[in-house]
């Protein structure tokens, strides 16, 4: 399971929709680009989602996300892993939700 970066790609399910990503913690950086922690995959904007139908909302946020590392840790937030997925806000709720693409590094990985 690789560590995801902030170069990291994480889309909603409906494949165009891109996740704005923020790396929070300072401490640990893979070539440069600082590592995932959680809840940096939470709480941000969804660009450019497709889904338009009449009554319904596109995924334009994630919300609680899963797949964190059980082992690592950096300043006590769990990594972010390329197993991170979760739900976004787009309706119907619970259905839609997001996960990760590629991890933005090729380097680390927790076995």
């Amino acid at each position: 399971m690789d560590w995801l970066t902030e170069d990291a790609k994480l889309v909603c399910a409906h494949e165009a929709g891109s996740v704005q990503i923020v790396a929070t913690q300072k401490l640990v950086s893979i070539d440069s680009r600082r590592v995932l922690v959680e809840p940096d995959p939470e709480g941000r904007p969804i660009d450019r989602c497709p889904w338009a139908q009449p009554g319904f909302l596109p995924c334009s946020l994630t919300l609680k996300a899963t797949g964190y590392s059980q082992n690592i840790r950096i300043d006590g937030q769990p990594v972010a892993l390329d197993t991170v997925v979760g739900v976004t806000n787009g309706t119907p709720a619970t259905t839609f939700r997001y996960y990760v693409r590629r991890a933005g590094q090729a380097l680390v990985a927790e076995r």
